[in-house]
């Protein structure tokens, strides 16, 4: 079992947070570019109540594309895969995490996978609801019972100021609009969307939700299936393949866990059968990616053996 102490990984806190001067934190989204780029904590949640940690993990960060896999597990439970595979695919793209050149290049309109923002969008979309506000509070109460939290809600603050900078989401809005995958008010979808991304929490939190995942939709402290065990198969192999944005490959070989990160600097990671992982780090790599995040998780891996590969 890896670190089963906090002193012992607070050390690799230490030595993974060298890499933070590295990288630089989201400022193209106002409200994001105030994190600290030094700060750096992590969270490690197993089936049998423990919680190691290191860092200050009671700081609280918005989930941004890592609420793409929770929304997909959603309208999975809610719609099942074929419904949502007709309408978003599931191959791995080389392109960065907003680019709209498959959508025009591939003949077809439809995105390449749930984890680009054009497939998030459309995933987003298919949450059921009456309105607007009733889908995001379908989606919320999902978070919450994944955390076992009651009281996660989202930052107002980030999610304004991720609407008032969301014209390139909404380009690729009315393209799918205009292909029939989307069948909605575009400002509503994003208004929707971008409340889905400020959906705010700490490590634990999200080491808790790794953990659901970890253990095929299992929540191990109440017994009860959240999610189908294929729903959660369906998730992981989604976060193996694109999780990491367009680094999702060399992580993979590097480190070999399921995981999805954001751009606020979250990593959530599911080692399947074993534990969650929650990691935040808002200084960013070029890739969107936490810089020191994926250097813990690579020294995490490394040591403990947790490659599925």
């Amino acid at each position: 079992m890896p670190c089963r102490t906090s002193e012992e990984l607070n050390e690799l806190v230490e030595e993974a947070k060298k890499y933070t001067a590295e990288g630089k934190v989201a400022d193209y989204i106002p409200a994001l570019g105030r994190a600290n780029p030094d700060d750096l904590s992590i969270a490690l949640h197993y089936p049998d109540g423990r919680c190691i940690s290191a860092g200050d993990i009671d700081k609280k960060f918005t989930l941004q594309s890592i609420s793409k896999v929770i929304s997909l597990a959603l309208v999975l439970i809610e719609s099942g895969p074929e419904y949502v595979f007709e309408r978003v695919g599931m191959e791995p793209t080389g392109d960065p995490f907003n680019s709209i050149v498959k959508l025009e290049t591939m003949g077809i309109a439809k995105p390449l996978n749930p984890m680009i923002n054009a497939g998030a969008l459309v995933v987003t979309h298919m949450i059921k609801g009456c309105s607007a506000q009733d889908r995001f509070e379908k989606l919320i109460q999902f978070v919450r019972e994944l955390t076992g939290d009651q009281d996660i809600s989202y930052c107002k603050e980030v999610a304004q100021s991720e609407y008032d900078t969301a014209d390139l989401n909404r380009a690729l809005c009315y393209f799918l609009k205009q292909h029939l995958i989307i069948e909605e008010d575009v400002e509503g979808l994003i208004s929707l969307y971008t409340k889905q991304c400020a959906i705010e929490m700490n490590c634990l939190d999200l080491a808790r939700i790794g953990e659901v995942f970890a253990m095929d939709g299992v929540d191990p402290l109440t017994g009860k299936q959240i999610m189908p065990k294929d729903v959660a198969r369906i998730c992981k192999t989604f976060m193996v393949t694109c999780g990491m944005y367009n680094a999702s490959g060399e992580f993979a070989i590097k480190i070999g866990i399921p995981a999805k990160s954001g751009v606020s600097g979250g990593i959530m990671g599911s080692v399947p059968g074993k534990f969650g992982i929650g990691i935040f780090g808002p200084a960013l790599d070029e890739k969107g990616n936490s810089i020191a995040g994926i250097k813990l998780l690579e020294i995490l891996s490394k040591n403990y053996n947790l490659s599925m590969f």
